[in-house]
C-alpha cells in the first residue's frame, strides 16, 4: 500500500504546478519574491511606504454551486475568474486596489490538465484585476469527493490609504445611486438556478431567442471585474461615498450595508434593462419578483454613491474602462435600508 494507492497522486500534484506556471506568470508584479512552488507567497510591501496610513483589506470567497455547471458543460477556464471576482470586487468596495490572490482548489482526483485549466482562468482574473497570483493548493480528497468534482475558492489580499477608505459615513440625501452593469447572474443563486432548469447537458445546450445564447453560455458568463472601473473612478477625482457589491441576497441584502443610519436608497427598476437571464429564470421558476431582487443581481453587480455633482465624471470614468452603468436611484432620510420601486 502506498499514497497513490490511497487515492492520492503526488506526481499528478507536481505535473498540475509545472503546467500551470505560464498562467501564473501573466499575474506576475514588481512586488512578488520568488517563484511558485516555495512554502509561501512572498509579495514586498515596499510601495505602500508611499501611503498616509496603509489599510490592508482581505476577502475570500468561491464560486458556490456554479462550479456544477462547469462538471456538467466539461468548461472548466472561466470558473477561475468568478473566484477572483468574488474576493476582489469586494476588496474594490471598500477602495482597495487588490495586490495579491491565492486559490484553494479541492478535488476528487487530480486531473493535470483540468486543474491547469482551472487556474488558467484564475489567472484571467488576476490579470483583469492587476493583482498578482502567489501561490494557491490543489488537494486532492479521495472518498470526500467524487473523481471528477472540485471546489474552488479564494483569498485575496488588498490595500488602501485610510484617506480613500469607503465607508458609507457621509452618505447623505440627495446623493445619487450609480449602478454598474453585471455581465449575468455572477457567482449568486445557483442553487435556485438549478432548481429552475434541469441540470443536464442537453438542458443547457439548449439555445434561446431571447439570451441570443445557449442557456449554459449565458449562466456560466464569468463575473464581471469592477476594479479598474473603480480604480478609474478614483483616479477622475470622484470620492465615492458608499459601494455595494450586489451578491448573495440581492439588494435587500447588500445595499443597506453602505449606509449610515437614518437614510435609505430608493432604486427605480425601471432605470435599466434587467437582462433576459433573469427574466427567463423567473418565467420558468414562477418566481416572485420581490424573490428575484433577493437572490440575485438582477443585472448590477456594483451600486455607487455619489455627491450628485459628480455623477456626470463618475459615469464617464466607468465608461472608459468598457463598463456599462446607469443612474438607477438615489439617497433620501428614512429607515436604514432599501426600497425598490
Amino acid at each position: 500500500m502506498d499514497y497513490k494507492k490511497a487515492g492520492v497522486d503526488i506526481e499528478a500534484g507536481y505535473q498540475s504546478v509545472e503546467l500551470m506556471k505560464k498562467f501564473v506568470k501573466r499575474t506576475t508584479r514588481p512586488e512578488v519574491l520568488g517563484g511558485l512552488g516555495g512554502f509561501a507567497g512572498a509579495f514586498s510591501l515596499k510601495s505602500i511606504k508611499e501611503m498616509e496610513d496603509p489599510i490592508l483589506l482581505s476577502g475570500t470567497d468561491g464560486c458556490g454551486t456554479k462550479v456544477k455547471l462547469a462538471f456538467i458543460m466539461d468548461k472548466h477556464d472561466t470558473i477561475g475568474i468568478d473566484a477572483v471576482a468574488m474576493c476582489v470586487n469586494d476588496i474594490a468596495c471598500s477602495g482597495g486596489e487588490p495586490l495579491f490572490f491565492l486559490d484553494y482548489i479541492a478535488c476528487g482526483k487530480n486531473y493535470p490538465e483540468k486543474i491547469a485549466t482551472i487556474v488558467s482562468g484564475v489567472a484571467e482574473g488576476c490579470v483583469q484585476s492587476e493583482c498578482a497570483l502567489v501561490g494557491g493548493e490543489t488537494a486532492e480528497h479521495p472518498g470526500l469527493m467524487p473523481e471528477d468534482e472540485y471546489d474552488l475558492a479564494g483569498f485575496a489580499v488588498g490595500v488602501v490609504d485610510r484617506k480613500d477608505l469607503i465607508t458609507g459615513e457621509n452618505i447623505a440625501p440627495d446623493d445619487v445611486l450609480i449602478g454598474i452593469a453585471s455581465s449575468g447572474v455572477h457567482s449568486n443563486g445557483f442553487s435556485l438556478v438549478r432548481k429552475v432548469f434541469e441540470m443536464s447537458k442537453e438542458s443547457l445546450d439548449t439555445y434561446y431567442e431571447e439570451l441570443g445564447k445557449t442557456l449554459g453560455e449565458a449562466l456560466i458568463e464569468p463575473t464581471r471585474i469592477y476594479v479598474k472601473a473603480l480604480k478609474n473612478v478614483k483616479n477622475s477625482g470622484v470620492t465615492i461615498k458608499g459601494c455595494s457589491h450586489i451578491t448573495g441576497g440581492g439588494f435587500y441584502e447588500n445595499v443597506p450595508r453602505m449606509l449610515p443610519e437614518n437614510v435609505k436608497a430608493i432604486i427605480h427598476k425601471n432605470s435599466y434593462e434587467v437582462p433576459a437571464i433573469f427574466k427567463l429564470i423567473a418565467k420558468n421558476g414562477n418566481i416572485a419578483e420581490e424573490m428575484m431582487y433577493n437572490t440575485f443581481n438582477m443585472g448590477l453587480g456594483m451600486v455607487i454613491a455619489v455627491d450628485p455633482s459628480d455623477v456626470e465624471k463618475t459615469m464617464k470614468a466607468i465608461e472608459e474602462m468598457g463598463d456599462t452603468c446607469y443612474v438607477v436611484g438615489s439617497i433620501t432620510n428614512g429607515e436604514k435600508g432599501v426600497e425598490l420601486c
